[in-house]
């Protein structure tokens, strides 16, 4: 088997990159950073020169945030996007979206993937991922998967969210706590992304996240035991931080402040609401078999 791998030098994409290599693949990575072993490509500047001869493409490069330039975020999720179809014509096509692209004004509840794309998001980060899906839908031998809060080893996202939220011997989230969320352990999703590249996978959309939901309650206080941090979970009113949020974003805005706020409404939707999938697509036609939610290990994350 061969594919390629964009995103190599990520979250994602490098444990895809060293999960293929593991079952023998021949894997071709690439990246925007330049590290010994990945081909440099800047999705966002262009398509491929000389692409090599492969099976399938792996699309994992993205700009993954709630904060930032929308220009940039649009052109590396959906320029960037077309870019990698154009240099791969024809090929298998294996792209990782985001759970982002369903409604964010209103609870998840064990979505199915018809569900999104939707008309209206919180920021160009959702809107570019939908629109990517949109661009992809019109390109045949594509395989689109949505996961949900991805964690584990190397995660630069939720978990430093969550260690961000630490003031002092408190953790603050917003709301109550039980909202239930299909977390994606990493190990997961690169077992779905390599079922994908398989050449009998159906093509088509699949939601991707572990075995069971979990509430956010339960998650925190799974992750604070494993890494044994002095802390407890307080809660905060959803309408409070709601109206926080949207002042922080406006004067960041306004002050034209690069650095993300401590509080988004984006973060807030995705935490305090539930976020929950319907797997029943990805379990029968990938043959995907997720593990339960675990934050084992996670003290040396």
């Amino acid at each position: 088997m061969r594919i390629a791998v964009t995103g190599a030098t990520g979250f994602v994409g490098g444990a895809v990159c060293q999960a293929a290599r593991a079952r023998g693949w021949e894997v071709h990575g690439f990246g925007r950073r330049r590290v010994p072993g990945i081909g440099h490509w800047d999705v966002d500047c262009g398509v491929l020169a000389a692409p090599p001869e492969v099976d399938a493409v792996v699309h994992a490069a993205a700009a993954v945030t709630d904060w930032g330039s929308p220009a940039r975020v649009w052109n590396t999720n959906v320029d960037g996007t077309r870019n990698v179809a154009l240099s791969f014509r024809g090929k298998r096509f294996v792209h990782i979206s985001t759970a982002s692209v369903y409604d964010p004004a209103v609870p998840t509840v064990a979505a199915v993937e018809s569900r999104a794309p939707v008309t209206r998001y919180l920021n160009a980060y959702a809107a570019s991922k939908a629109s990517a899906e949109v661009l992809l839908s019109r390109w045949p031998h594509t395989i689109i998967l949505r996961p949900h809060a991805v964690y584990g080893p190397g995660d630069p996202t939720l978990l430093p969210r969550v260690l961000g939220a630490i003031r002092g011997p408190h953790l603050f989230v917003v709301g109550d706590g039980s909202a239930l969320h299909s977390l994606t352990f990493l190990g997961n999703l690169v077992s779905a992304i390599l079922l994908a590249c398989l050449p009998d996978a159906p093509a088509g959309t699949y939601n991707i996240a572990d075995a069971e939901p979990i509430s956010l309650n339960s998650a925190l206080e799974s992750l604070i035991s494993e890494r044994k941090l002095p802390v407890r979970v307080r809660h905060l009113p959803i309408d409070v931080s709601w109206a926080a949020a949207g002042f922080l974003e406006s004067a960041h805005a306004f002050l034209r402040i690069g650095q993300s706020p401590r509080l988004t409404r984006y973060a807030i939707s995705h935490l305090a609401y539930e976020r929950t999938l319907d797997l029943t697509a990805a379990r029968q036609r990938l043959g995907y078999r997720p593990t339960p939610t675990s934050f084992a290990g996670a003290a040396t994350w």
